[in-house]
């Protein structure tokens, strides 16, 4: 997906909300939105917003000497989401169909997410999850939940690629990793994360924090954008990227830096920006579960 001129004013604020994360003060604030206005103009529309944003939170670090402003909020999440595991497990357990309800709580837990929903309370979006309102997400109008396509690639799959988003959502993958084991035993699942920390984007200690060392093997796709960008990945990630049967990919970032890809992806994540729901024809809140095969740009 390519960067649009509404992510511009997006770029700005979450520069502003990283600052502030990072305790930057009202005149060191000034001077990095300053900075980054100065870094605008080098923007190319035809790469992929996480690739800028990465140049965003760079500019954060190196204005206040951080390197890992949401290290305590990753943590935070994913002792909420933890805490809350045992009562998603029954919501699958006993549900009709456990493995949808897997997916649609899957896709719940892409809630957690400082990059697009900036004033975040995790708390909030957890118990939101919980609640009633919450029993069957599936019902969303999206116009893009293919389960039966999904379903029928998990059935041929034998091994699975499956690209990790945010902290604390990683929980909620466990669920349905722990799930797409228990239906089918002799899946292979290989869990992507980032390599170094960028907003609340997961990292090998979250992975293991949220147990998904016990169902799967975690790796570093080396990419450090918000979003797994191909051409920063390692080449370790690339060969098993391009030959698990099955890629599934969690969150917006990845939606957008690989919504293009020349390779069948599945791509679970809510909507929570307008620039997105556009350019899938949908709305925000939405519940997605889309191959790009099915995107026509």
């Amino acid at each position: 997906m390519k960067t649009h001129l509404d992510c511009i004013p997006c770029f700005f604020k979450q520069a502003l909300v990283a600052a502030r994360h990072a305790g930057a003060n009202a005149k060191q604030q000034k001077e990095i939105l300053d900075n980054l206005a100065k870094l605008i103009p080098s923007f190319s529309l035809s790469t992929t917003p996480p690739e800028m944003a990465k140049s965003v939170y760079a500019l954060v670090n190196e204005a206040m000497g951080t390197k890992d402003i949401y290290a305590t909020i990753k943590y935070n999440s994913n002792q909420l989401a933890l805490n809350i595991a045992e009562n998603l497990q029954t919501k699958i357990t006993n549900s009709k169909d456990s493995l949808l309800t897997a997916v649609e709580l899957a896709i719940a837990g892409n809630i957690i997410d400082y990059g697009a929903k900036m004033n975040l309370n995790v708390d909030t979006e957890i118990a939101k999850i919980l609640s009633e309102e919450n029993k069957s997400i599936k019902k969303s109008k999206s116009l893009h939940f293919d389960y039966t396509e999904f379903k029928n690639n998990l059935v041929k799959a034998k091994n699975i690629l499956y690209l990790a988003d945010n902290a604390g959502e990683v929980v909620f993958d466990r669920l349905l990793i722990t799930e797409i084991k228990r239906l089918y035993p002799k899946i292979k699942i290989t869990y992507a994360v980032k390599s170094k920390p960028i907003i609340n984007d997961a990292l090998l200690e979250d992975a293991i924090q949220c147990g998904i060392d016990k169902v799967a093997t975690i790796i570093s796709s080396g990419s450090d954008a918000a979003g797994t960008v191909l051409k920063l990945c390692s080449q370790e990630f690339l060969t098993l990227f391009n030959k698990a049967d099955m890629v599934i990919s969690k969150g917006q970032g990845n939606f957008e830096a690989l919504s293009e890809a020349k390779r069948s992806i599945a791509f679970l994540f809510k909507i929570k920006c307008p620039v997105i729901a556009k350019e899938i024809n949908s709305k925000l809140g939405d519940v997605i579960l889309l191959y790009n095969n099915q995107i026509a740009y």
